[in-house]
Formats: structure tokens, sequence, C-alpha cells
């Protein structure tokens, strides 16, 4: 069973995050400058929503809004489903998928420790399996 502070441990812990007032231009910025799908949207220590490129898409480029002109916090999901350092990749698999999201900020306590997205998870599962398979080709052919 993959916790999720094993991920964490292998990608490391680093979070990429924007304040709710900033230009949506600066966050897409942030994002490619990182080559990050989302961001996590922080006032001050309070993890306060999650911009996303899905975000950017649907709210400002469908909707003809100004890059520049609309806030990170007019776009962001607020109130952002979060897991905790102990969660079962298994389970976050399936929050991601029955929500329809693809990033989970990663919480312990009150403090974001890191973020997993559908990527980590789906390869962690990937990895997991290989390994299993080659413990039961092992044990078949010794």
């Amino acid at each position: 069973m993959i916790q999720v502070k094993h991920l964490l441990e292998r990608k490391g812990s680093t979070v990429f995050s924007i304040t709710p007032d900033a230009p949506v231009l600066d966050a897409i910025k942030h994002m490619a400058e990182h080559r990050v799908g989302a961001l996590l949207v922080m006032r001050g220590d309070q993890l306060v929503g999650v911009m996303s490129e899905r975000d950017y898409a649907r709210k400002v480029i469908l909707q003809g809004r100004s890059s520049s002109q609309t806030a990170v916090s007019d776009i962001m999901s607020s109130e952002p489903l979060t897991v905790g350092p102990d969660t079962d990749v298994f389970d976050c698999m399936r929050l991601c998928t029955d929500s329809r999201i693809r990033h989970l900020p990663v919480v312990e306590g009150k403090r974001v420790v890191g973020v997993i997205s559908i990527g980590d998870l789906v390869k962690a599962v990937i990895d997991e399996q290989a390994e299993e398979i080659e413990h039961l080709q092992r044990y078949i052919t010794s």
C-alpha cells in the first residue's frame, strides 16, 4: 500500500502557489515557467483555492475575459479537496476520478506539505503493479 507521503518523498514537496489577488496572467506565466498544471492559491499560510489550466480555459479564455484584468480569486476553485500524508494512493485516485480533478493539495494539520497530481497517482499505481508482476515472475520461474 503506497501512501501520499511516499509519493512526496520521491517527487519532492515543492509547492507552487500564488495569491488570490494576483492577475491570472501572472499565474499562467508561473505555471508555464515551472511546467505545472495548477497552482495552490494561498493567503499567507492558508490554502484558499486551486487555480488550474482548466479554470483558465473555462473561466477566462472561453468567456473572453482579460488575463491581465482578471484576479486569480475570480476563477480559482475555492474550498479545494485535500488529502493527508497517510492517505492511500488508491483512495486519492478514487477521489480524483470521482471529483474530476487533477491536483490534490496534501495538508498535515493546517499546513500544506505538498501537491500530488493524477499523473503522480497513475505512475505510483503502475510502478507498484510492475513490481508485483516481477515478484510473481520470479516466484513462478524459481
